[in-house]
């Protein structure tokens, strides 16, 4: 009988035997091998940066107040500039003083001239952020319950136009009637300027009544239930005699168009 280790029936020593990788460790290998993969993604994004605290992560929120700061510097170039073509109109345009009376009359009611009377200011601002339920039977404060949001904005307003407001300001921009108060997180943008709380919104017109109106608005309403449970900010002062600025931004309409 041959001794071959090659022969059948025989065993073939430990050494001859192809080795094979255990699961486990075959497992282990796997984790590691996608570890390292993940730490050098990890260092192609952040290219030697801190990803939780890189500047670069902020550049949109610098884009946007930078816009909103050009906006304001043009809207005061624009109010200069109507000035001086108001003022060389004047010279002699040729129209009747009846002309120019109903002339008046327009630019002030489209808001882009002074308007000076009796005025009221509603503030309003965020709950404190560590704001618990003042009362019983109300639920402890979700986030979105504490800030200032854009109906609460659009309530106020609305209000003081049916009180029978002759001019509104929203922070400091006349309200004209193609003006929008819209709100993007717990910021505001009104006429492509941005601002954060507290809210100021101005109206000149008869105190009473434009209190009243604020009083019996349903969402106002509602506004002062969180008011008095979570700590909203809200106030409402008499300013006296008060003068509102002429609006001097863009009069042009924008819109989107279909694409052919």
């Amino acid at each position: 009988m041959s001794n071959s280790a090659d022969s059948p029936g025989t065993e073939s020593s430990p050494a001859a035997r192809p080795r094979r990788l255990r699961p486990v460790r075959a497992l282990t290998a796997g984790i590691f091998a996608l570890a390292g993969l993940l730490f050098f993604v990890s260092f192609d994004t952040a290219k030697g940066t801190n990803i939780r605290t890189d500047a670069s992560l902020l550049k949109l929120s610098d884009l946007i107040h930078e816009r909103s700061r050009k906006n304001a510097e043009l809207d005061e170039s624009n109010g200069a500039l109507r000035k001086d073509i108001e003022a060389l109109a004047e010279r002699d345009d040729g129209s009747t003083e009846a002309e120019d009376a109903r002339l008046a009359a327009l630019e002030k009611r489209a808001g882009t001239q002074k308007l000076k009377g009796e005025a009221i200011t509603v503030t309003l601002n965020d709950a404190p952020p560590d704001a618990t339920a003042k009362l019983p039977g109300y639920p402890e404060p979700q986030p979105d319950y504490l800030v200032i949001h854009q109906q609460d904005l659009q309530a106020v307003v609305n209000a003081m136009w049916q009180g029978g407001a002759e001019g509104i300001q929203v922070m400091d921009q006349r309200l004209i009637s193609t003006s929008a108060v819209r709100c993007v997180g717990n910021t505001l943008i009104l006429q492509g300027r941005v601002y954060s709380p507290p809210y100021t919104i101005t109206a000149v017109g008869d105190p009473e009544k434009l209190r009243k109106a604020l009083a019996s608005s349903p969402a106002i309403q509602n506004y002062m239930v969180y008011v008095n449970v979570y700590g909203l900010g809200w106030k409402v002062e008499d300013e006296g005699t008060t003068t509102l600025p002429g609006y001097s931004g863009t009069v042009d309409l924008h819109y989107a168009e279909p694409v052919d």
